[in-house]
C-alpha cells in the first residue's frame, strides 16, 4: 500500500514538472530566434555536462573546465558565416576531435600525470556524447522551418517516453534488459506506436495549418526509427548510472530526475533526426 502511495506520488510530480516545463521549452523553441535557441540549448548542455561530471567523479578526475567550454560554443553555431566555402568548414569539422586530443594529452604532461589517461577518457566521451548530440537541436532548428521540425525529435523522444512508462507500468511483463529492469517489452512497444501516433497528428495538424505536403508514410518511417534510437539512447544514459551506482543524474527536476535523465532519448535521437529532416 505504502509502496503504491510512493509510486502515485512519482506519478505527480512526473505530470507536474511537465505541465510546468512545457511551456517554457514552447515558447523559446517557437518564438525565440536561432540565437536565442542556441544560448538555450547550450546552457541545458552546460547543466547536464555537470551532472555527467558529478556522476563520474566517482571513476575519474574529468576536466570540467574544457568540458564546460564546449557546451559554451553551441551557442555560437550560428555565428559561423554561412559562406564558408564546404572544403574549409569540412576541415574545421575534421580537426575538432585531434585539437581536443591534443589538449587533453597536454594536460596529462602539464599536471605530470596527475590527470591521467582515465580522466581525459571519460571527459572526452561526455564531451562527444553531450555536446555533438544537443548540438544537432540547434542545427535542427536553424533549418528551413526549423521551428516545427524540431517537433519531430521532441515527439520521438518524449512521446515514446511517455507512453513507454504509462503503459510499461500498467501492463508491462517481460523485461527487456538488466540494463534498465523497470523497463518492459511492451512499454517499449508501446512508445513507438504512442510516438507513431503523436507524429501524425502533428503531421496532419502542420499540413493544414501551413499547407504543407508533409508525407504521412514518411513520418511513420522516421518516427519509429527515431523512437527506437531514443530508446536505446536512454538504456546508454541507464548504463552509465549503473556503472557509477546512482540512481539519477541530479534532482533538479522532480519525478524525472537530471537534465540528463530528461533528454537523454531526445540527445541520442537528434543526429538522425537532423539527416532524416533535411530530406524531409
Amino acid at each position: 500500500m505504502e509502496n503504491e502511495k510512493s509510486k502515485k506520488k512519482l506519478d505527480i510530480k512526473r505530470i507536474t514538472s511537465a505541465i510546468l516545463g512545457l511551456p517554457l521549452v514552447i515558447i523559446v523553441l517557437t518564438f525565440g530566434n536561432k540565437y536565442l535557441v542556441d544560448i538555450f540549448l547550450a546552457i541545458v548542455a552546460c547543466i547536464s555536462m555537470q551532472e555527467y561530471f558529478n556522476a563520474i567523479s566517482k571513476e575519474s578526475k574529468p576536466i570540467r573546465w574544457l568540458g564546460y567550454l564546449a557546451c559554451i560554443s553551441i551557442a555560437f553555431i550560428h555565428f559561423l558565416p554561412e559562406k564558408i566555402p564546404s572544403s574549409i568548414l569540412e576541415n574545421l569539422i575534421m580537426l575538432i576531435i585531434p585539437t581536443l586530443l591534443l589538449i587533453l594529452f597536454s594536460i596529462i604532461v602539464v599536471t605530470n600525470m596527475k590527470i591521467n589517461f582515465k580522466d581525459i577518457s571519460y571527459t572526452l566521451f561526455g564531451i562527444i556524447y553531450i555536446i555533438s548530440c544537443i548540438g544537432f537541436m540547434a542545427k535542427i532548428r536553424g533549418l528551413e522551418n526549423g521551428v516545427l521540425l524540431i517537433w519531430y525529435a521532441i515527439i520521438s523522444a518524449w512521446a515514446s517516453d511517455t507512453f513507454a512508462y504509462f503503459i510499461g507500468k500498467k501492463y508491462g511483463k517481460h523485461k527487456f534488459s538488466k540494463v534498465s529492469p523497470k523497463k518492459s517489452i511492451e512499454g517499449c512497444i508501446a512508445g513507438v506506436i504512442g510516438a507513431v501516433i503523436v507524429a501524425l497528428i502533428y503531421t496532419f495538424a502542420i499540413n493544414e495549418i501551413n499547407s504543407l505536403d508533409y508525407s504521412y508514410i514518411y513520418i511513420i518511417i522516421m518516427t519509429i526509427i527515431l523512437s527506437i534510437i531514443g530508446q536505446i539512447g536512454d538504456f546508454a544514459a541507464s548504463s552509465i548510472k549503473r556503472y557509477v551506482d546512482v540512481k539519477d543524474y541530479s534532482n533538479l527536476i522532480p519525478g524525472h530526475g537530471g537534465m540528463l535523465d530528461r533528454i537523454d532519448s531526445l540527445m541520442f535521437l537528434s543526429p538522425f533526426a537532423y539527416v532524416f529532416l533535411t530530406i524531409i
